[in-house]
């Protein structure tokens, strides 16, 4: 795939809605903010978040400054948006991180909780990752959470349950990985690329964590924020087609001096 400039990227995230208006109403964004800053442990993604964003107007300032979000507190209903700006300059933070890696043949791990949408952005990043001479962790066998079985699936790491991979915000699955390798005595990634709770818990357990998040899922851009993340990158995390998301992760794996070759 043709490597897109910024100004060809931020047009295509547009157009495609990863970024600018998406989907996701103004009225679904404050209520997560909301449940968050009242201390629902489903929208902190497996961080510890403590006292430090009871103020919803907090999580919203945050949002605005990081996703783009409206910073208007009195707009509650209608269309919402993530700057599309942002999204680019999160990925070339995040193409920075991979390329430290690269260079020194880190290991890295990736787990998804939207694998309708992300599986294939995660993939190809692991792909070019190994072909980097990076080491792709393979995760325990037999590993359960959440009343599912998780293991990998084209090299990323995702939760089954019924024959069917799950859409999950739980910090559970990443726990179970974090926990078998301990058990078997072997040494935790130095970096998790990944999203919901997979990243916010690799994060809350002090590992170098980068991650994708919607603007509803304010918790990893409040774990950006307090650095427990090392990057959150705002964008619409199920969009119409996975294929949209192709031009994003050339754009990455090029920023990042990665091959992209398949």
């Amino acid at each position: 795939m043709p490597i897109p400039s910024r100004v060809a990227l931020v047009d295509h995230l547009v157009r495609t809605r990863i970024a600018g208006d998406v989907a996701t109403p103004r009225d679904n964004n404050l209520s997560h903010y909301r449940k968050l800053a009242n201390g629902d442990r489903h929208y902190w993604l497996g961080l510890e978040l403590g006292d430090r964003w009871t103020d919803e107007q907090d999580v919203l300032a945050v949002m605005a400054e990081r996703c783009g979000v409206n910073d208007d507190p009195e707009y509650r209903f209608g269309q919402d948006t993530i700057d599309p700006e942002l999204t680019v300059d999160a990925l070339d933070r995040l193409a920075a991180r991979l390329r430290k890696a690269a260079a020194s043949r880190q290991r890295v791990l990736f787990a998804t909780g939207h694998p309708g949408g992300l599986l294939d952005v995660h993939r190809a990043t692991a792909a070019a990752l190994r072909r980097a001479g990076c080491e792709i962790v393979v995760i325990p066998e037999g590993l359960t959470a959440d009343e599912g079985y998780v293991f990998q699936f084209a090299d990323v790491a995702v939760l089954e349950r019924g024959a069917t991979l799950w859409h999950t915000h739980s910090p559970e699955p990443m726990n179970a990985i974090l926990d078998g390798l301990e058990r078997e005595g072997r040494p935790v990634p130095d970096l998790v690329v990944a999203d919901h709770g997979w990243a916010g818990r690799a994060g809350q357990r002090g590992l170098d964590s980068v991650g994708y998040a919607d603007c509803n899922d304010p918790a990893l851009f409040i774990a950006e924020a307090e650095g427990t993340l090392q990057v959150t990158v705002p964008l619409d995390d199920h969009v119409t087609s996975p294929r949209h998301y192709d031009p994003m992760t050339a754009y990455l794996l090029d920023a990042a001096g990665l091959d992209a070759a398949a």
